[in-house]
């Protein structure tokens, strides 16, 4: 009972439901190539995302934190073919390999990925009267998650989506005094969440191949 059960029950769930797929099984071989950590999406967790693009019928995306690209294929795939995903990524050679991913999978059309720190990004974004987007996911830096979620409100409408990722990391979120200042912009993010009246929001706990982590469902409400 632990993280061998979960990683083979998440097995279980992607070899039903999520089938072989020339174009991301190679971004996670490019990604292991590259020397990359773990730092993907979970299959399932992607095709959550796909699923979540679909339903609000998304035809703007944000993404803050592209890494290899491999989120940035599950939600670009839901766009109908006038739609646009903007992803934000600070390391430079993150963005040449997510690059090369999305163009193995034909979806350079779709995606802009802008390069430095998202914040800046975010604020220059604005400033070009981008938004508003349909459906903003936050997969960066942790500890400039409530930043992040002020720019997504910035350029949301009412409808708009925002998933976060890795909010719940192993439990540590409970920890008020923890030291790391991902988990203490963890907790603010929450915080905000819960105060915030332009937001409808919950979370859930995960477990699976990723270990013991969860994510945060918004909705903008006004």
């Amino acid at each position: 009972m632990g993280q061998k059960l979960w990683t083979a029950v998440d097995r279980y769930i992607s070899e039903r439901l999520i089938p072989s797929d020339a174009a991301l099984d190679e971004t996670q071989r490019a990604s292991l190539r590259a020397g990359f950590p773990s730092f993907d999406v979970a299959p399932n967790q992607g095709k959550m995302l796909h699923l979540l693009a679909r339903i609000r019928e998304a035809k703007k995306i944000l993404e803050i934190g592209t890494f290899s690209g491999y989120s940035a294929i599950w939600l670009a795939r839901a766009l109908p073919p006038d739609g646009k995903l903007v992803s934000l990524e600070l390391d430079p050679k993150n963005a040449a390999v997510a690059s090369a991913n999305l163009a193995r999978a034909g979806l350079s059309s779709l995606v802009e990925i802008r390069t430095g720190q998202a914040l800046k990004s975010l604020s220059k974004l604005y400033d070009e009267g981008a938004g508003p987007f349909d459906l903003v996911f936050i997969d960066a830096d942790k500890r400039n998650h409530p930043a992040y979620l002020e720019w997504a409100l910035r350029l949301s409408r009412p409808g708009t989506v925002i998933v976060a990722d890795n909010v719940v990391r192993e439990g540590a979120v409970l920890d008020a005094k923890h030291p790391d200042p991902d988990i203490q912009g963890v907790r603010r993010f929450c915080e905000i969440l819960a105060k915030e009246p332009r937001l409808d929001a919950t979370a859930l706990q995960t477990v699976g191949s990723k270990g013991h982590d969860g994510f945060c469902l918004a909705l903008v409400v006004r």
